[in-house]
């Protein structure tokens, strides 16, 4: 009787091993999850822009996610507190592409280094 019940207990504990590691947490980036969603990529979207905040690259502004200012508002708040605001064009001076296209050279050179590959272009 005994080995019976110390069975089932087994058989239990492995398959919620199993559902657990099935599941996950939700928190793995699209790069097999070496890199954990932060609190600022949670933070809530600018309204309407309708685009996934879930992964490590911001594919509509071209920027890694947790950094991006017109996504993030607790990002947003970051860089004006420094004074890194463009009031024209409504985001980071340091992530303002339409004042300097140099600019995004910086985040393209961090996707290329994570990923190896060039990242894709921007959508906005």
């Amino acid at each position: 009787m005994n080995v019976i019940v110390f069975k089932r207990s087994a058989m239990c504990g492995v398959l919620l091993a199993f559902a657990v590691m099935a599941t996950g947490c939700g928190q793995q980036s699209k790069d097999s999850g070496s890199t954990p969603v932060s609190e600022a990529s949670q933070a809530e979207p600018a309204d309407g822009d309708g685009h996934d905040h879930s992964g490590w690259w911001c594919v509509e502004h071209g920027i890694p996610e947790e950094e991006c200012s017109m996504c993030s508002t607790r990002a947003a708040a970051k860089f004006k507190e420094k004074g890194d605001w463009c009031e024209e064009h409504n985001r980071a001076e340091s992530q303002c592409f339409q004042c300097d296209p140099s600019r995004a050279e910086k985040f393209v050179k961090l996707y290329e280094a994570k990923f190896g590959e060039k990242p894709p272009l921007p959508t906005e």
